[in-house]
């Protein structure tokens, strides 16, 4: 019998644009955070584990919150510390962890299944975390590990613009790379890059896959990930605010032919809450979520 995929969500940061501790700020009608909607999609995907990386502050506020579903699902936290010590590298001490891959490895030893990455504060959709789970049971191993791909005019806002990886695949559906595109919005029914910026406009397919930072790893991603921060921090030992994303790994990973990267398209609507303006906008969509049969109006009744 195949072990239960983990969903290992990321939920480290300070929330510092938003102003307070947004990864548990309501957004339900009975004051549900975004997590609990990821939980809840975990849960009836056939997720087995949930585990959190938070920093040690955020400790007794996130069990407070979260070790009540316990009964329901595995629940375990691990640390993600800003500043790392390995032996022979040393580096400037630092205000910020070293980012998303760092943020993965912590969980290297609670993690021995295949597993989910997402983060804290985004919402993906009940349909994607299925596509997911489905991937990670059936086919995830060393070789082929996943992407889960929203379709650009899902993942759009209508307050601003928004920065997002663009990824291109081959006609095998796998990543061949992200293309990072910043200042994105709809203007008359196209859709734009570098919107109100000082570089020349261009237009991109509305319908092309981005990443929004959900994947689908084997386990033996650890070691590469290891390998690889301790690689990028002695390349920058005396910048402090260097950091080393998912990306990276993945796209190192890629060109050195180390695996594949499948991109699972959902037709999911994706959405983020990065500053206090953006929270009207997801009551909104969970509501819409409520109405339309996604989710009972309380989720653990």
């Amino acid at each position: 019998m195949k072990m239960k995929p983990t969903l290992l969500i990321l939920a480290a940061g300070m929330g510092s644009r938003y102003g307070g501790l947004k990864q548990i700020d309501g957004i339900g009608p009975n004051e549900e955070p975004i997590i609990e909607y990821s939980i809840y999609d975990a849960i009836n995907s056939g997720f087995g584990k949930i585990v959190f990386v938070i920093r040690r502050e955020f400790d007794e506020a996130f069990r407070t919150r979260f070790d009540k579903f316990a009964d329901k699902i595995a629940i375990e936290y691990v640390y993600q510390p800003v500043n790392v010590k390995v032996d022979g590298i040393t580096t400037i001490e630092r205000t910020k962890p070293w980012g998303t891959s760092h943020a993965v490895l912590v969980a290297k030893d609670v993690i021995n299944e295949p597993f989910a990455v997402i983060n804290a504060d985004d919402y993906y959709g009940a349909g994607s975390f299925q596509l997911i789970a489905d991937f990670l049971t059936k086919d995830c191993s060393p070789s082929l590990m996943a992407m889960v791909g929203y379709t650009l005019h899902n993942t759009l806002s209508e307050h601003g613009t928004v920065n997002r990886g663009v990824c291109e695949v081959d006609t095998d559906n796998n990543l061949v790379e992200v293309i990072e595109r910043t200042k994105i919005a709809a203007q008359n029914g196209v859709v734009n890059y570098n919107v109100g910026s000082d570089e020349a406009l261009g237009a991109v397919d509305r319908n092309v896959p981005v990443s929004m930072n959900y994947w689908g790893f084997h386990p033996s991603i650890f070691n590469e990930i290891e390998k690889g921060l301790h690689d990028f921090m002695r390349a920058n030992p005396d910048n402090p605010t260097a950091e080393y994303y998912i990306p990276n790994i993945v796209t190192d990973m890629i060109v050195s032919k180390q695996m594949a990267v499948r991109v699972i398209p959902t037709d999911d609507n994706w959405f983020g809450v990065t500053y206090k303006e953006d929270k009207p906008m997801a009551v909104a969509a969970i509501t819409k979520c409520i109405a339309d049969g996604v989710y009972p109006t309380n989720l653990w009744s």
